[in-house]
């Protein structure tokens, strides 16, 4: 992390950032505030963000090109916007995320799904077209056509959710297409922690023959952190532009807990410690990669408003996932969880490859009391009846 950026973005904020002022105003600060406070200085959180959705940016409306939103899944979207220089900023980001999955403009990146108001993969895209690299919108087509695209322009490197990786090549199975003989050579995936659940990641892998890179980022925060291509099963912080803390449930730094945020290059529009809702466990080794960066080991492991307790256990839909993705009869699923009772209950629905034995259900639930150690009631689904995302899954619906 760089002191010079953090003090910087400290002073800028404080004489330009209308809610940032007025955070630190209100908890006693009477001028900008340094470096060795920073521990000191209030949390910031999403709640405080949408409240105030019109003190978000540092300068005049005229110095802003780009307008994005969250997908607003939990309540409403946060929009967020963007000058040229941060901008800039967050293809740079991107631009070291291609050098870890070491990929160059040698590459043909390929984007299959509709560019919307989500900020997403538009860095990613914008950053391979920087490089002078082929980038390649697949946006409003069916699967069937993109995988036609790709396999015709020969893409090496898609960038998409795990989700949608998987779908992608299941259809590819269904309509025959061997993925083995295609180029691709690279899948980096976001938007959901399945890029670093071991069984997701090599469902993909298996699917596509080539190599799955985790990546996670928000709207608000920017494109954060990246897999190596030495040591997978974990995320490397882009500490030269974030600075970043874990804190427990008591707000003390610790190894395992919430992330929270600063990040140190976009400043017409910055968050400052900024509570992520991010579970994460600092990696204690140093990476076979030679990286200097932090390591997240297992990357996100799951989200602090996910939790659900279950009959005595804390649980993530991070570990239901890594349970489901090993058994290849499953080809996609939807959770319930009831929790208006005080004992909440929990539905799996399954939809299964032709040919499933009639017994899987049974063994399926059987498999998750024994690793999850709750009881679960798994329900077949009619095939094609469960929804697909192209991008982030809603897979998890909570009756409370």
């Amino acid at each position: 992390m760089s002191a010079v950026k953090l003090e910087t973005l400290l002073v800028h904020a404080w004489e330009n950032h209308p809610l940032y002022r007025d955070l630190w105003q209100s908890a006693g600060w009477t001028r900008a505030p340094q470096i060795e406070e920073f521990a000191r200085l209030p949390l910031t959180t999403k709640d405080q963000l949408l409240a105030r959705q019109a003190d978000l940016w540092t300068y005049p409306p005229a110095r802003y090109t780009r307008l994005h939103q969250t997908s607003g899944t939990k309540g409403t979207p946060l929009r967020w916007l963007d000058t040229p220089e941060s901008w800039q900023w967050m293809l740079g980001c991107w631009r070291q995320i291609y050098a870890f999955a070491k990929v160059d403009r040698g590459d043909r990146y390929f984007f299959p799904f509709s560019f919307g108001p989500f900020l997403g993969f538009w860095t990613a895209f914008e950053a391979a077209l920087g490089m002078g690299a082929l980038t390649i919108a697949a946006g409003g087509m069916s699967s069937a056509a993109r995988l036609r695209l790709l396999l015709d322009q020969e893409a090496t490197v898609i960038c998409c959710t795990p989700t949608y990786a998987l779908h992608l090549g299941q259809t590819a199975l269904d309509l025959g297409i061997d993925l083995k003989a295609s180029k691709v050579r690279r899948l980096i995936v976001a938007g959901e922690p399945g890029g670093s659940i071991p069984a997701t990641r090599q469902r993909i892998e298996e699917l596509w023959q080539a190599r799955v890179i985790d990546h996670s980022g928000m709207t608000e925060v920017g494109p954060m952190t990246v897999e190596c291509f030495e040591h997978p099963g974990g995320l490397h912080v882009l500490e030269d532009d974030f600075f970043v803390e874990v804190l427990d449930e008591s707000g003390q730094p610790a190894a395992m807990g919430e992330l929270i945020v600063t990040n140190l290059g976009r400043l017409g529009s910055p968050v400052i410690r900024y509570r992520t809702g991010d579970l994460v466990r600092i990696d204690p080794e140093p990476c076979p990669c030679g990286s200097r960066f932090l390591r997240l080991a297992g990357g996100i492991l799951g989200r602090t408003d996910d939790m659900v307790p279950i009959r005595g256990n804390n649980f993530y839909p991070s570990a239901m996932e890594g349970v489901l993705r090993r058994f290849a009869e499953v080809v996609e699923y939807r959770v319930e969880i009831d929790a208006s009772n005080p004992l909440a209950e929990l539905l799996v629905q399954v939809e299964l490859r032709e040919g499933t034995p009639a017994d899987f259900a049974g063994k399926l639930a059987g498999v998750i009391r024994d690793e999850l150690l709750f009881r679960a009631e798994v329900e077949v689904a009619a095939p094609g009846t469960l929804p697909r995302f192209e991008m982030k899954a809603q897979r998890i619906h909570k009756k409370r």
